[in-house]
C-alpha cells in the first residue's frame, strides 16, 4: 500500500514543488540576517573598554554610559582614572582641573591614583606642575609604558597596564624618562557592573604589583597609596581651614567652603566622621547627598593578602579618601616606623575593590562585600 500523502509538504508535486527551494533559501537568508540586525540594536559589550593610544586614554563605559577613563597625559606625573561616575551618572570626583566653586588645593589629587610620598627619599605623591622647577629633583614620576591587554564583556571588562617609577621628572616623559628607574608596576583593573541590595552598582578591582628594580624603601609616611579626590558634596561639613605640608616641607593652604558638603566616613570598626582618619579596618565608606538630594556612596575594601593588613585610612575631611597600609607611625605615633622595604628583584602586590553606588549601604552589606572580595585570590 502506498503511503504517499499528496497533502504533505514534502510530497507536493504541484507547481509549489518548484517554488519550495526558493522559499527555503529565502527563509535561510532571513534566519542569517535577523539575529545580526537585532544584535546591532544594542551595545556589543555591556562593559566596554576602548583603547585610544593616540589620545593617551582608555575609555570605560557601562551599558553605553561613561564610567571612567584611564589617562596618561603629558602634563601628568602618574597615570590615573578620571572621572568616576556613579550608576546614576553623578560625578563623584573633583574636577581636573578643579571646576568653578571647587577647592583648588593639592593639584596632584586627580581622580583615582596609586603612588607613595617617600620611596628612597623621593616624593611620588605630591608631584605636579605646581612644583617649582628648582625643587623638582625631590619629586619622582610614574610613567605609563604600555597597555598589555584590554577586553570587554557582558558584566565586566579588564585593562592591564605597565608603568615605571623614576626618581626625577623635570619634564614629563610619557615612557621616555632617562633617569635610572626604581620600580616596575603592573596594574590590572577589572571594571564591573553589579547589584547591591537591589541597587545598581559599579566596581573597580585594582591589583597593583610592584617589582623593585633597585632596593626600594617606602619610608613610613601618611601620604599614600591608593587615593581618590572626591566631589565637593562628598567633603565633610566639619572641615576647617588649615595648612598642610608634604614630605619636603612645602606648604599647601586648604580652605574650608562647607556649603553643600555632606560627606561622612564610616569604617568597618565603627569609626565615623573625623575619627576615621588614621583608623584601621577592612573597609571604609564615604556617603553623602547631592545638591538635588540623591544619596551616593564610595566604598573601598582592603584585601587580607595586602602588606600590613588591615590598612590605615587616610580619610581627610577636605575630600581626600586614601588607603595607606605603609604609614603606621604616620597615623599612630606610638607605633614603630614600618619602612616597608623591597630588595632588588622582590615584588609586592596590593589589591583593592572600589564600589560606587547611588544609595547607602548598611554595615552588613559592606561586610558581605568584603567577605566576597577576600574569598578571591
Amino acid at each position: 500500500m502506498s503511503t504517499h500523502n499528496p497533502s504533505h509538504p514534502l510530497n507536493c508535486h504541484s507547481e509549489r514543488s518548484e517554488e519550495s527551494p526558493h522559499l527555503f533559501l529565502l527563509l535561510l537568508v532571513l534566519f542569517a540576517f535577523v539575529p545580526m540586525s537585532l544584535r546591532a540594536q544594542k551595545p556589543a559589550h555591556d562593559v566596554a573598554v576602548t583603547v585610544n593610544d593616540a589620545a593617551h586614554r582608555v575609555d570605560i563605559t557601562i551599558d553605553g554610559a561613561p564610567f571612567t577613563s584611564y589617562l596618561w597625559q603629558t602634563n601628568q606625573r602618574k597615570p590615573f582614572l578620571y572621572p568616576l561616575l556613579a550608576p546614576d551618572g553623578t560625578t563623584l570626583t573633583r574636577g581636573n582641573p578643579p571646576l568653578p566653586g571647587e577647592r583648588t588645593d593639592h593639584p596632584h589629587h586627580a581622580g583615582l591614583w596609586f603612588n607613595y610620598s617617600n620611596v628612597n627619599n623621593i616624593d611620588y605623591w605630591n608631584n605636579s606642575d605646581a612644583i617649582k622647577p628648582e625643587a623638582r629633583a625631590k619629586y619622582g614620576s610614574i610613567d605609563h609604558d604600555l597597555i598589555v591587554s584590554a577586553s570587554s564583556g557582558p558584566t565586566s571588562g579588564e585593562l592591564v597596564t605597565e608603568s615605571t617609577w623614576y626618581p626625577a621628572s623635570d619634564v614629563p616623559s610619557v615612557g621616555s624618562n632617562r633617569q635610572p628607574p626604581i620600580l616596575h608596576q603592573t596594574t590590572r583593573y577589572v571594571f564591573s557592573k553589579l547589584t547591591i541590595d537591589g541597587h545598581p552598582a559599579r566596581a573597580i578591582d585594582m591589583t597593583v604589583t610592584l617589582k623593585a628594580l633597585q632596593t626600594s624603601v617606602f619610608y613610613d609616611d601618611k601620604d599614600g597609596m591608593l587615593g581618590i579626590r572626591v566631589a565637593h558634596f562628598l567633603e565633610s561639613a566639619t572641615a576647617k581651614p588649615e595648612t598642610l605640608r608634604d614630605a619636603n616641607g612645602i606648604a599647601t593652604p586648604v580652605a574650608a567652603p562647607t556649603a553643600g558638603a555632606t560627606g561622612v566616613y564610616r569604617t568597618s570598626e565603627g569609626k565615623v566622621g573625623d575619627a576615621a582618619w588614621g583608623a584601621r579596618g577592612r573597609w571604609c565608606e564615604l556617603s553623602g547627598t547631592t545638591p538635588d538630594g540623591k544619596p551616593e556612596t564610595i566604598a573601598v575594601l582592603d584585601h587580607t593578602g595586602n602588606p600590613n593588613y588591615p590598612t590605615y585610612w587616610h580619610a581627610r575631611d577636605y575630600g581626600l579618601f586614601a588607603v595607606n597600609p605603609l604609614g603606621a607611625h604616620g597615623f599612630a605615633p606610638k607605633t614603630p616606623a614600618l619602612n616597608f622595604t623591597l630588595e632588588k628583584g622582590a615584588s609586592a602586590t596590593f589589591r583593592y575593590r572600589i564600589i560606587l553606588i547611588s544609595a547607602t549601604v548598611a554595615d552588613a552589606g559592606l561586610n558581605r562585600l568584603a567577605d566576597a572580595f577576600n574569598s578571591t585570590k
